[in-house]
């Protein structure tokens, strides 16, 4: 039997071979095209020294086309569980020096072994994905594999959070496990994802499209919104991943984070009052009003560059991480369309998943009209934020700042459907429509038979602003629950969540909603 040092000789040597991956050669090719390895981008992603590495001895089983004589330990994946800011979180790295990262019955189950743990011990998943694609001289065996993920995604849903960074080629089914996760990060001229890539678009469209303009981070980050968040280098992608783990609950039974804060809960800001223009058209930005209310000013924007006419977020509130949703009028008019209500109802919904307190600021003049919205589905799209908000049973806090008409005023967290603080600024107005479309549709005839239209049109829309355009007929209802001085935003919405942090809500017991998918 060798001696006990020439066994950890053997031992050291393996995992200096397993720590190698594909080799020197290719770690410097990895390197020429601006990306760094997998072992790089944990050392990044976790604390330092806190990886600790499982199944690095893992090979693949196949012998067909040659393999037998390609065995790398580890087989393409760096798998294990690490610390971020101390918490816990299970991670899998791909390697795209090993076999360029492809998928095999070994490497996948790998994969399913951390996700398995994350579940079983309540923390995160962080997958950073680097492939290409199933390994084809394993056939069914590697797709085999992805459908276990994919399975494990789903069953995990809701469970624990799940983070993908797209780290380089994602292609075809490969792209269906980020999209079941939380949230897809990409790093421009890095990551790409489609389910058919460039030449099969050429084969079967005849359109010539590159890598970058078919599913680029740019793309996904601004036209399909399948990433939530878009970054220019590898290491800012993997530091704002730690960032967003720092809002997020290790899990759906425990609470979000809290974390010590110098900004004072009482803070009031003189600012609000001059940030409301004069002119109920004229824009302004929602980031300078959400600023100036959340802890420090630190807003994490999600898809920003996708459905900008509303904004979705993590801030914390007197050192308590929330959810913020808001409707931006500097784009659109903060109007909802298809785009935004998508972009806001995924968000509400991981929200409530993970017990974080929505905060709602509205300024909406309604949905978009239009022959392409009412063709694309507008009525079910906007029905999943409306379900989404429904269906949430975390704390809901609601501020209108400015406009809330129609039926976007009931779907923003409005008191009917369950918000538990409702608060109005003075210049908030809650009516069914505008000033101006409600009188040319009240007074039609009356404007037609005037003498001066236009004078009574303008004196009918003052008499109706005075009527309507305002907060009070709400607030006489109790819809409203009151409304405040701008200045006292801060102080109210952080006084809320510590009274609701007791609050117990529950939907009807059920299987699952049927979500107007």
């Amino acid at each position: 039997m060798p001696e006990p040092r020439e066994l950890l000789e053997q031992l050291h040597h393996r995992q200096s071979l397993a720590e190698q991956g594909g080799g020197a050669a290719r770690i410097a090719q990895q390197h020429k095209k601006g990306k760094l390895t997998a072992r790089e981008r944990l050392d990044l992603l976790l604390d330092e020294g806190s990886f600790v590495e499982l199944d690095r001895f893992v090979t693949h089983r196949s012998t067909d086309f040659g393999l037998d004589q390609h065995v790398v330990p580890g087989d393409g994946v760096v798998t294990g569980y690490g610390r971020v800011d101390g918490r816990l979180a299970y991670v899998f790295s791909q390697d795209f020096t090993v076999f360029g990262g492809s998928l095999s019955e070994a490497h996948a189950e790998k994969i399913c072994k951390v996700m398995d743990l994350a579940v079983r011990n309540g923390a995160p998943v962080v997958g950073l994905d680097d492939s290409g694609g199933a390994r084809i001289q394993e056939g069914v065996a590697s797709l085999g594999g992805y459908a276990e993920i994919f399975l494990r995604n789903t069953l995990a849903s809701g469970v624990v959070p799940q983070i993908s960074a797209i780290l380089g080629p994602c292609a075809g089914g490969a792209v269906y496990s980020p999209a079941i996760t939380d949230f897809i990060f990409m790093v421009r001229g890095v990551s790409y994802m489609f389910v058919t890539g460039p030449n099969v678009v050429k084969t079967v469209t005849h359109e010539e499209v590159s890598f970058d303009a078919l599913g680029g981070a740019d793309v996904h980050g601004g036209t399909s919104g399948v990433a939530h968040f878009v970054h220019d280098t590898e290491p800012e992608c993997l530091l704002t991943i730690r960032r967003l783990l720092g809002f997020l609950p290790l899990n759906n039974l425990d609470d979000p984070p809290e974390r010590s804060t110098a900004d004072p809960a009482d803070r009031r800001d003189e600012a609000l009052l001059d940030l409301i223009p004069d002119s109920s058209n004229q824009p302004y930005d929602m980031h300078e009003i959400l600023g100036r209310v959340v802890d420090d000013g630190e807003f994490l924007e999600v898809q920003r560059g996708y459905a900008d006419n509303i904004l979705t977020g993590f801030a914390r509130l007197g050192g308590r991480p929330v959810g913020v949703v808001a409707n931006q009028p500097a784009v659109l008019a903060g109007v909802l369309d298809i785009a935004a209500s998508l972009k806001a109802a995924r968000f509400i919904r991981f929200c409530d998943c993970f017990n974080l307190p929505l905060v709602t600021f509205v300024d909406v003049p309604g949905f978009l009209p239009g022959v392409t919205q009412e063709h694309g589905g507008i009525i079910k799209h906007g029905a999943k934020l409306l379900y989404a908000y429904c269906e949430a049973t975390v704390p809901k806090l609601t501020v209108i700042t400015r406009k809330a008409y129609g039926g976007a005023y009931d779907v923003m967290s409005s008191k009917h459907i369950r918000g538990d603080l409702n608060l109005a600024w003075p210049s908030a107005e809650i009516a069914v429509m505008g000033p101006k479309g409600a009188v040319e549709i009240l007074f039609k005839e009356e404007i037609a038979g005037a003498d001066d239209p236009a004078a009574t049109t303008a004196r009918l829309i003052a008499e109706y602003t005075a009527k309507f355009a305002h907060p009070y007929a709400a607030a006489a209802r109790g819809y409203i629950d009151d409304v405040i001085d701008p200045r006292d935003t801060r102080p109210r919405l952080i006084d809320a969540l510590r009274t609701l942090r007791t609050k117990r809500d529950r939907n009807p017991a059920k299987k699952h909603g049927n979500i107007p998918l």
